[in-house]
């Protein structure tokens, strides 16, 4: 992948690397749902079109997810305690980062909160929940308008407004370029880019506002979900180790919409369009699996603990 994890366009990478992010893009009406093979982002894409389309790179080839993977397990062996599936609560701070072209932009706190609560419902059985410490405000256009992923802007952003350290989730939210809903970093880049850590979203995607389809807050969660080591549920297709968890059936194609029955593998399962690393509408996706509780809880221990 590129540096971001969910759908996005058609975006170029410039100084980030390209195994740290993962973004969603939402494909044009009648675009069809194939993903390329992914760098290091996940985007997500806009209400424009829809969460299955993605022109960058929607997931890691499998060569680095298994890199990634042997990485993991090697720090969670190296842990002095053994590492148990079933960790305890862990609490993230949150730091939101508001960026405004003047008064366009700007997100009541009210909107915030909702959005924390989204997390905080959707994380809810994994054992995890978000605080939110501060929200900051910055009027400046260049972040604005149209920034994306690897460029310039982002990092002139995140090096001027991240705080904490590597458990802080910091999230960004501005009007994104290339039709993109979002983007996150995975945790297995904070050594290498700590000041990079952190999701970007359309802020148009949070609770209540205009993005159709996809404003009921879930571009986040899909996010964060890449910012905690999750994959996409379509990440390898048919074959192979897939997300690297084992209850999530495979799934040859992203989703688009909320189909009733979409199963594009032979492989035992529908496919998981209700999941929240697929790219299903916001009013779809409902779901986190055990399996993807166990992995986000073993990625925490290995990189965020």
């Amino acid at each position: 992948m590129s540096s971001s994890e969910r759908f996005g366009k058609a975006v170029k990478l410039g100084a980030v690397s390209a195994l740290s992010l993962i973004a969603l893009v939402v494909p044009a009406a009648g675009a069809g749902s194939a993903v390329a093979a992914p760098s290091g982002d996940c985007f997500t894409p806009t209400h424009a079109a829809d969460r299955s389309k993605d022109g960058h790179a929607d997931t890691v080839s499998p060569a680095e997810a298994a890199r990634i993977e042997a990485d993991m397990q090697s720090k969670l062996a190296g842990k002095r305690t053994a590492f148990s599936a079933q960790a305890a609560a862990v609490s993230i701070p949150v730091y939101f980062h508001v960026i405004t072209s003047g008064s366009t932009g700007n997100l009541p706190a009210s909107t915030i909160s909702k959005q924390i609560s989204v997390l905080n419902s959707a994380y809810a059985s994994s054992g995890f929940s978000f605080s939110l410490v501060s929200t900051d405000y910055t009027n400046n256009s260049t972040w604005y308008n149209g920034i994306t992923d690897g460029t310039s802007a982002e990092r002139n952003m995140k090096n001027a407004l991240r705080k904490g350290g590597k458990n802080a989730l910091n999230i960004y939210t501005a009007n994104l370029g290339d039709d993109l809903l979002g983007w996150a970093t995975f945790p297995s880049n904070y050594s290498s880019q700590p000041k990079l850590d952190g999701v970007v979203i359309l802020d148009e995607s949070l609770p209540g506002r205009s993005a159709t389809n996809f404003n009921e807050g879930d571009t986040a969660t899909h996010e964060v979900g890449h910012w905690m080591g999750l994959y996409h549920t379509f990440q390898g297709g048919c074959s192979g180790s897939g997300d690297y968890v084992s209850d999530t059936p495979a799934e040859a194609t992203a989703t688009s919409g909320c189909p009733a029955n979409k199963d594009t593998c032979t492989s035992t399962g529908k496919d998981p369009v209700h999941n929240f690393m697929d790219y299903s509408y916001d009013s779809c996706m409902y779901e986190f699996t055990a399996g993807q509780s166990s992995r986000m809880n073993s990625s925490w221990s290995a990189y965020r603990a």
